[in-house]
C-alpha cells in the first residue's frame, strides 16, 4: 500500500468513528463530520504518526491520537458554532480513533511499502 493509501485509510478510520459518534450521537451533519476528520486525520498523521510513532512506539502513539482526536475536536466546535457535541461522544470518538490507530499503526510499522 502506498503512503497516500494509507492516508485515505486513515481518514476514512477517522470519519466512521467521527459519523458514529459526532453524527449519530450529537446530530451534526456529514460534511461537517468530513471536515472534522480531514483536521483531525491531517493533525494525527503529522504529530502522531511522524514523532510520537518513531519517539515513543505504538501504544504511546495510539493514546496520544485519540486524546488529539477528541481535544482537536473540542477546540474547533468553540470556534465553529454549529458543530454540538457532547462528552460522552468525545470520550466515545478519541477511544475509536485510539483503537483504529493501533491497528493503522500496526500496519505501518510492518509495511515496506508505506514511507514513514
Amino acid at each position: 500500500m502506498k503512503s497516500w493509501m494509507f492516508l485515505l485509510l486513515k481518514y476514512a478510520l477517522t470519519f466512521v468513528a467521527g459519523f458514529l459518534t459526532l453524527s449519530l450521537i450529537n446530530g451534526n451533519t456529514v460534511l461537517e463530520v468530513l471536515v472534522l476528520a480531514l483536521a483531525v486525520a491531517a493533525l494525527n498523521y503529522g504529530v502522531g504518526d511522524l514523532v510520537v510513532l518513531p519517539a515513543y512506539g505504538n501504544a504511546t502513539a495510539s493514546i496520544a491520537d485519540g486524546l488529539m482526536a477528541a481535544i482537536l475536536v473540542y477546540i474547533i466546535s468553540l470556534i465553529w458554532p454549529a458543530i454540538t457535541i457532547s462528552a460522552a461522544s468525545l470520550l466515545i470518538f478519541g477511544v475509536l480513533v485510539a483503537v483504529a490507530e493501533y491497528f493503522l499503526h500496526n500496519y505501518l510499522e510492518v509495511s515496506e511499502e508505506v514511507a514513514p
